[in-house]
Order: structure tokens, then C-alpha cells, then sequence
């Protein structure tokens, strides 16, 4: 069958690839010898590369982006299906995104207690990152939520115990992912669904995302408020009977 004109366009060679994505000719073979992207599209001795593998490197460097590791990248993958298109591919991105505006900066041990006045001890970092304000990074420095930096330090001042922040971080890790599960699957068969059919394009598709955050994130404290106080009347009514 004859290729149109139009997906001849979109054919692009190695060197026009790792222009496009940043990436070395190295890396990119490396990654199709992992499978993570399928193997380049024959024509005569020269191989080609559509937008199926410039949406699939994209991927795989957010994933690198949030600290995936190569095996866990690989499974990452491999739950794609081989059939999705650059738009199904850009909707794993999109969800990768943070959600919160204010991103995490990096910083080292001597900037850090620069930073907040004092010298902290192995508690006090255990207990800001289990409070999700400080994280230790691979190369031994430290992703610091600066907007956040003051409530974990007067938490730490009040003696707020590291025992029970760590217990939070885990209610907050074991709910937070049962959430993201449920909201990843009703976009996927809800919402992309809707736009994809309508030839919506990935930025439109991005916006959309975008849009949703904030009032994801102002539901789920809503929900968490109403709950909490549903909580407390449970409570009292128990001790007054």
C-alpha cells in the first residue's frame, strides 16, 4: 500500500531525531535495543523515525525526569500498547506532570541550613521529608519545597515527632495512590475518550489537564475538611453516650 504524502512528511532521520529530542544517537539505540521504542522504518539502507518514537522518547525522559529507574521505566512501558498513538503516548506525559506550581529546588546540605538559620539534625531531615518538604537526592543534595520550608521548620520547633509524620507520610502515600489509580483510569476512559474522538489536539489535551489540577487538588481538601469534621462528630457523639 502506497504511503501518502502527508506521513512521508513526518518522517525524520536519526540525526533530525536527536535534534528534536535532545537526545544522543547512543542513547536512542540503546533504547531501541530495550524496546522502549520500536526500531527505526526501513527504506532501502537508511532508517527513518515517525512521531511514535519522538512521543516515546519524551516519555521515557519524563519518567528519567521523576527518578524512574531503566527496570521501572521498562514496565512503564511496556503497559503501552504497541498500537497507541503519539496522542495516547502524550497522555501518559500529561498525567506525569506535577500538579502543584511550585516546584521542588535543589539545594546542598550548607545552602540548606543557609537557608533555614540552623543546623539540622538527622531527625530534623527525617522528619521534614517524611513531612514531604525535604528530599534527599541521589547525587547526596537535597530537593527542598520552599513554600513549605517555614511551616515544616515551626513544626520541628513545636517538637512535632518524626515517629508521627512518618506515620502520615504512609496514610498519605497508601490513599494517595489508591486516588491517583481511580483518577488515571476515569481520564483515560472518560475524558480522553471525549477529545479523542472530537480529533482534540495534545496540547488541547494538556490544557484541559492543566485546567483540572487546581480544582482537583481544592476537591480533594474540600472532601478531606468535610470528612474530618464528619470524623469529629462521630467522635463526640461516642463520648456522650
Amino acid at each position: 500500500m502506497e504511503e501518502s504524502v502527508e506521513s512521508l512528511r513526518e518522517l525524520l532521520t536519526l540525526d533530525e531525531l536527536t535534534n528534536r529530542v535532545g537526545m544522543s544517537v547512543r542513547n536512542i539505540r540503546f533504547y531501541t535495543t530495550k524496546g522502549l521504542v520500536p526500531p527505526p522504518i526501513r527504506r532501502g539502507r537508511s532508517g527513518y523515525y515517525t512521531p511514535d518514537h519522538v512521543a516515546r522518547l519524551e516519555l521515557v525522559q519524563e519518567l528519567q525526569a521523576h527518578g524512574f529507574t531503566l527496570a521501572a521505566i521498562e514496565k512503564y512501558v511496556a503497559r503501552i500498547p504497541a498500537d497507541a498513538t503519539p496522542e495516547d503516548i502524550a497522555l501518559h506525559r500529561t498525567m506525569l506532570a506535577p500538579w502543584q506550581a511550585d516546584l521542588p529546588v535543589e539545594m546542598s546540605r550548607a545552602e540548606l541550613d543557609r537557608r533555614t538559620a540552623r543546623t539540622l539534625s538527622d531527625d530534623d531531615l527525617a522528619t521534614l521529608n517524611a513531612l514531604g518538604i525535604v528530599f534527599r537526592t541521589k547525587r547526596g543534595r537535597y530537593e527542598v519545597a520552599v513554600s513549605q520550608l517555614s511551616v515544616g521548620l515551626t513544626l520541628l520547633d513545636l517538637g512535632f515527632p518524626v515517629e508521627a509524620a512518618v506515620a502520615a507520610a504512609d496514610v498519605y502515600a497508601d490513599h494517595g495512590r489508591q486516588i491517583a489509580k481511580e483518577l488515571n483510569e476515569l481520564f483515560r476512559t472518560m475524558v480522553w475518550p471525549v477529545y479523542k474522538e472530537a480529533g482534540a489536539s495534545t496540547e488541547t489535551l494538556r490544557k484541559v489537564v492543566e485546567s483540572l489540577k487546581p480544582l482537583s487538588i481544592a476537591s480533594l481538601v474540600a472532601a478531606y475538611e468535610s470528612a474530618m469534621d464528619e470524623t469529629r462528630r462521630e467522635d463526640i457523639e461516642r463520648r456522650t453516650r
